[in-house]
């Protein structure tokens, strides 16, 4: 009987651990057919073309609410740093212009010392005396002609954004909203990622904020990956950054991606920032065929689909650039990779919202034709 006992124990003890390497391998099947069912994007590009405001906006496409922006840790810490950076940029290009450009009124200089003593603060508690020295610097009529000219030093884009909001940002209860927070920087090298379905497809999106060298760190994963999308600052073509022009940096960049994309692939250029783009083109201070010369003998093409109202010249300029990339798709990858332009501003959410579903629909309606084929 006791022998009995035992072997029934054994055998009991083999049904447990037979199940558990069935469950096991049931659960890696599942996971497997769930990692080739998500389509995987990686969101690239140069630093400053509004990768983080676009994967903020991409966050939301999980829910009507901005969870996943609230989420983050001291938001209201994030703006105000990044209000401060904005006035520090602006007083600190005064000086780096040519010619250098003055204050209108010689009493700010003190309050000009104040800001530019606190720069390498790491934990600044933002006392009433910043917002008031930062609201009377901002006032300045000999500030604010620098920051007309900031296209020459390619100064924080939201500065305005956020001096214009001065007085909501210092207030003791302030709740910054989810546009704020999109205009936020975020200076910590890591990687983000977020999780969604559109039309019960999944997706997942990652983000290597901070890592800039994208060739060299990136290029050999691409063939874990359905698409990129590889952002662009549209209005950077008058910028220079450590020597290169911004936007001849990003063709640089675009061009060393499209040579290491595998077989079948595909990109998404997001040519980003229309709003400032469109801004300087109509303004007239900085041609863009001073920095680019052939913009001078480029006609819009016939097939230019510009938005309700637009101004032919900004037809012209957006196509220019568009047309520079696509020029660089035209050879060193596969017949089987496809490059996707969408003219996009990432602090527009419905733009952005309708951009997005239609890059999803070309990713799953391109595997349903692999599929096929």
């Amino acid at each position: 009987m006791n022998c009995f006992g035992i072997y029934r124990r054994e055998r009991k003890g083999e049904d447990e651990d037979l199940c558990e390497v069935w469950r096991t391998h049931r659960q890696q099947k599942d996971d497997k057919q769930f990692y080739w069912a998500t389509h995987r994007l990686l969101l690239l590009g140069p630093v400053g073309s509004g990768k983080n405001t676009l994967f903020n906006q991409v966050k939301m496409l999980q829910g009507p609410e901005c969870d996943a922006v609230r989420e983050q840790a001291s938001a209201v810490q994030k703006v105000r740093n990044t209000l401060k950076e904005a006035i520090e940029n602006v007083l600190v290009a005064m000086s780096s212009l040519q010619p250098p450009a003055e204050l209108a009124l010689p009493e700010n200089k003190l309050r000009v010392d104040y800001i530019l003593g606190i720069r390498d603060e790491p934990s600044f508690s933002f006392p009433p005396e910043f917002f008031e020295h930062a609201k009377a610097l901002w006032k300045d009529e000999g500030l604010r002609s620098c920051y007309e000219r900031c296209m020459e030093t390619g100064l924080l884009e939201s500065s305005r954004y956020f001096l214009d909001k001065i007085d909501v940002i210092k207030k003791p209860h302030y709740k910054p909203n989810p546009e704020d927070l999109f205009r936020c920087r975020l200076h910590i090298p890591r990687i983000f990622d977020t999780k969604f379905q559109v039309d019960e497809v999944n997706f997942h999106v990652l983000y290597p904020d901070g890592l800039y060298y994208i060739n060299q760190v990136w290029g050999q994963y691409l063939c874990n990956f359905t698409a990129i999308i590889f952002v662009v600052d549209s209005s950077s073509y008058d910028q220079n950054f450590m020597g290169t022009n911004r936007l001849q940096e990003a063709l640089n960049t675009f061009r060393s991606l499209w040579r290491r994309c595998p077989q079948t692939f595909l990109v998404f250029l997001f040519l980003n920032k229309q709003d400032l783009l469109a801004d300087k083109v109509l303004a007239g201070k900085s041609k863009i065929e001073d920095h680019f010369p052939e913009f001078a003998q480029y006609t819009t093409p016939d097939s230019a689909s510009p938005k309700p109202g637009e101004d032919p010249r900004v037809t012209r300029a957006k196509c220019f650039i568009r047309d520079k990339f696509l020029s660089i798709t035209s050879t060193g990858a596969s017949d089987d990779c496809y490059c996707y332009p969408q003219f996009t501003c990432a602090v527009d959410h419905r733009n952005i919202q309708r951009v997005f579903r239609e890059c999803t629909q070309l990713v799953q309606h391109t595997r349903e034709r692999r599929s096929y084929s």
